[in-house]
């Protein structure tokens, strides 16, 4: 699937486009989630998408998709991380997770989600671990709605350009950990500016 047919996708199934492409996510989709969110975002500045359901459904489609990983961890276990461990460009991917996860416990879930790949590989390993589902859903839905609300106003910003910044991201992963944050709270600062200027002309 490329950017372009993924964008007709949405202007044809709309929410259930950004909901499944998020979702398949899990299995390996050739478009980065950073951009499908960004994407999400992006659309919702237009007319073909309202930004509510949007992100919703995108929020949806990222915990949803991550979830599948948990549970085929959990309870088909070990033989599905033996044949990803026979693949070497999966390996290192599966023994850096192994190795976060001991050393930061569950909030290696929360950080993975800024780490491509490690992000879909991670659920499988806390499944395999036997992590409570309660306790996954604690780390990871939450850190999720920041994650996916983030990546999804970036998006709303720079609209057209959402495949090249979100794949800058994707590439860059937790190097460019601090430019969402910073976006997020200038965006704050004029949304708030603008308001208290509306106010004062009132």
């Amino acid at each position: 699937m490329n950017y372009e047919w993924f964008l007709s996708l949405l202007q044809q199934f709309g929410y259930a486009a950004l909901f499944f492409a998020l979702w398949l996510g899990i299995v390996g989709m050739p478009i980065p989630d950073e951009v499908i969110v960004m994407t999400g975002g992006a659309v919702t500045a237009g007319t073909l998408l309202h930004p509510i359901p949007a992100f919703i459904l995108t929020y949806l489609g990222v915990v949803s998709g991550l979830t599948l990983g948990y549970l085929l961890g959990r309870y088909a276990g070990t033989p599905i991380l033996t044949r990803l461990s026979r693949k070497k460009k999966m390996e290192k991917y599966l023994r850096f997770s192994e190795t976060f996860f001991e050393k930061y416990g569950s909030f290696a879930i929360g950080i993975s989600y800024f780490l491509p790949i490690i992000r879909h590989v991670m659920p499988y390993v806390v499944g395999v671990h036997k992590m409570s589902f309660k306790r996954y859903v604690l780390f990871s839905y939450t850190t999720g709605l920041v994650w996916t609300l983030l990546f999804f106003m970036i998006g709303r910003y720079v609209g057209n350009h959402a495949p090249e910044v979100g794949t800058l991201f994707y590439e860059y992963g937790l190097r460019l950990l601090w430019l969402p944050f910073v976006l997020f709270v200038v965006w704050g600062i004029i949304r708030l500016s603008r308001k208290e200027k509306r106010q004062s002309l009132s």
